[in-house]
């Protein structure tokens, strides 16, 4: 996003502001969805809501086919597709666009959700794990597709949105959960817990306006964090008979540096619990719905733990509200 840093840069008092900011969020890289120099061609919510659309296919269709190779299921299996993205719209849905594209089946049940962000990913497993417990000789699939490079406001330099160029990058991810008949080698969702936080809808979000998707960032979700994620975890973990000494892998959303930190205090552990969401974060920045699905996909191939180990999935988000998944490998 060079071109446009230095479009910002031209607009600001203090142009070292912006590299501090960026310096701040410890994102070291990312991946964006198009050419850079096509970004300051993308000059109304119609054209970058068409580049959403078709990036948002191509990528989606990339990740489903990874999933069912890697799984080694076949896509005849699948009775349920949930499609979660913030970053764009369409319809039809790009679930549906799949499912010509891939030839999936034409009895496929589609779901596509808009406006969970952040807890998205966490959120979309937990409901495949609800749609396999009714069909459990079916396999659910989740697709999450977030394009942030396209949602940013090139005319508006609030922190949030200056914040925001430089810790949400673009990303796809599949996951495929397996009904207890199927056989499939990953962990098994033993439970799942939502928890709504009351008059909380202005800590994050979106406003939508006629240049597109405008960020909500408040500085409070830090601390909205840190009073919820305890009391959450705690009595979640508890009405299993478990604490979070059980816990032998955590796996949390990217969020950004000062979400993370709020993690590890509400949680009671060191950095190294939750190193493999700092990786994720440096490697491809905060993929919205897509970044606790890396960090699951990190763990998955490179860090899987011993069979028998607990692990805690979870994630926050837009309401304000939370998505926790005990999982045991």
């Amino acid at each position: 996003m060079a071109a446009l840093t230095a479009y910002w840069e031209q607009r600001l008092e203090n142009p070292r502001f912006l590299e501090r900011l960026h310096t701040n969020t410890c994102v070291d890289g990312r991946y964006l969805a198009c050419p850079m120099e096509e970004y300051l061609g993308l000059d109304t919510f119609g054209k970058t809501n068409e580049a959403w659309r078709q990036s948002a296919q191509e990528l989606g269709e990339q990740a489903v086919s990874g999933a069912l190779t890697h799984s080694g299921l076949d896509k005849s299996l699948l009775g349920s597709f949930t499609f979660m993205s913030i970053t764009g719209i369409c319809s039809p849905s790009v679930d549906a666009l799949l499912v010509n594209r891939m030839n999936l089946p034409r009895t496929i049940k589609r779901v596509p959700v808009f406006g969970l962000g952040c807890v998205g990913g966490a959120a979309g497993i937990a409901r495949a794990a609800d749609y396999v417990k009714a069909y459990p000789d079916q396999v659910a699939l989740l697709l999450s597709v977030e394009l942030c490079s396209l949602t940013l406001q090139r005319d508006d330099l609030s922190v949030a949105n200056l914040i925001s160029s430089g810790l949400f990058g673009d990303g796809a991810a599949a996951v495929l959960v397996a009904g207890a008949a199927v056989q499939s080698d990953g962990p098994e969702i033993v439970a799942t817990r939502s928890s709504f936080y009351p008059d909380t809808e202005r800590v994050m979000g979106w406003d939508v306006s006629e240049t597109g998707f405008k960020i909500v960032l408040s500085p409070e979700v830090p601390d909205v964090v840190t009073k919820n994620l305890r009391r959450d975890v705690d009595g979640f973990l508890g009405d299993h008979g478990l604490t979070r000494a059980d816990i032998g892998c955590w796996i949390f959303h990217t969020g950004g540096p000062k979400i993370l930190r709020a993690t590890q205090d509400a949680l009671g552990v060191g950095q190294e619990a939750i190193q493999v969401s700092w990786d994720c974060l440096r490697r491809t920045g905060n993929l919205s719905s897509s970044s606790v699905l890396f960090v699951l996909e990190e763990v998955f191939k490179n860090r899987r733990p011993a069979a028998g180990t607990w692990s805690l999935l979870g994630a926050m988000g837009p309401a304000f509200c939370s998505e926790l998944l005990l999982l045991r490998w």
